[in-house]
């Protein structure tokens, strides 16, 4: 964001004031929280618990190689990737799932604490006992956390955000807000609430002695206008921290290109800024990706082929 002080933000929870110019203020409706990226090693398992959540698939592609952004973490083999939530990101925070044929297990980290999601529908489908603070608590097959709670559905939809841990909450509030741009919504001694606004997803992050994320360690994914990704890479660069993909257009066949950065932040987490026209329309729902998915989940034969090698699947 630029340094000319036009327009004035109020933020509410913390009742501070951010200055920022009118044209950045207007740009930053294109910015928004996309997705949270999870591997998953047993993809019917994954699925089921997700739509068990009330979830729908929202998108499915498969592919023959690796991702040349890494979207599929560092493999090089057949994988999938699978888009659901409970509406498009247009409007909603949604996960995406990673799946490597090869792969059956990942390595849990610490860093990765939970999704977040706030509806009475989905509070009673779950049927975990509630605790003190009057929110249920469950874990996905992959052991990711989810945290529900009973409340009314907002207009950014039920995930409302995601929770990490950070070794060290004022540099990381120092990339997010100064790289990255996101605000401050809330802090205490011990937690950082960030967002580009009260009305989208956030990130919360949890004070924590170390951050630890081992194999199964995920990224999250913002959309900005696709002009301010080469300002914001060299911005990165010039202040010292590490760009994981440089500026890059990814191709998808029969859709639309994208253009990624992919920056690191101070204890490693990976952030993908997409450029938000190309990735408008390339993320549009797809009325069959539901059946795609269940077609490619039948025809996945990996199990069969690696029990007649007598062999199992590689633990990542």
């Amino acid at each position: 964001l630029c340094r000319v002080r036009e327009a004035v933000v109020s933020t509410q929870s913390t009742g501070s004031t951010l200055f920022i110019c009118s044209l950045c203020y207007n740009r930053m409706a294109t910015r928004r929280a996309l997705h949270w990226v999870f591997k998953i090693g047993n993809r019917p398992k994954a699925i089921e618990f997700l739509r068990d959540l009330r979830m729908k698939v929202l998108r499915h592609e498969e592919f023959k190689e690796g991702c040349e952004a890494t979207c599929n973490g560092p493999y090089q083999g057949r994988w999938s990737k699978t888009m659901i939530g409970y509406g498009p990101e247009d409007t909603n925070f949604v996960l995406e799932l990673t799946y490597n044929y090869g792969i059956d297990t990942y390595e849990l980290g610490n860093d990765f604490l939970a999704l977040n999601i706030a509806s009475s529908e989905i509070f009673s489908a779950v049927s975990a006992e509630e605790k003190e603070d009057g929110s249920k608590s469950v874990t996905s097959p992959d052991g990711y956390g989810f945290r529900v709670e009973n409340k009314e559905v907002s207009s950014g939809g039920p995930v409302t955000g995601i929770t990490l841990a950070s070794s060290n909450l004022s540099a990381t509030e120092t990339f997010w807000t100064e790289i990255l741009g996101l605000s401050v919504l809330d802090k205490t001694e011990h937690q950082l609430k960030l967002g580009f606004s009260e009305t989208q997803a956030f990130v919360k992050f949890v004070l924590a002695k170390q951050v630890n994320h081992a194999k199964a360690y995920g990224r999250v994914a913002f959309s900005v206008p696709t002009d301010e990704l080469a300002a914001a890479e060299e911005l990165a660069k010039t202040r010292g921290y590490k760009i994981l993909t440089p500026y890059v257009t990814l191709k998808t066949e029969g859709k639309a290109d994208v253009c990624v950065v992919i920056f690191s932040d101070p204890d490693g987490y990976e952030i993908c800024f997409v450029g938000d026209e190309g990735f408008r329309e390339l993320s549009a729902f797809d009325p069959e990706g539901d059946n795609l998915l269940n077609k490619a989940i039948e025809e996945d034969k990996s199990d069969d082929w690696f029990k007649r090698k007598g062999i199992s699947k590689s633990s990542a």
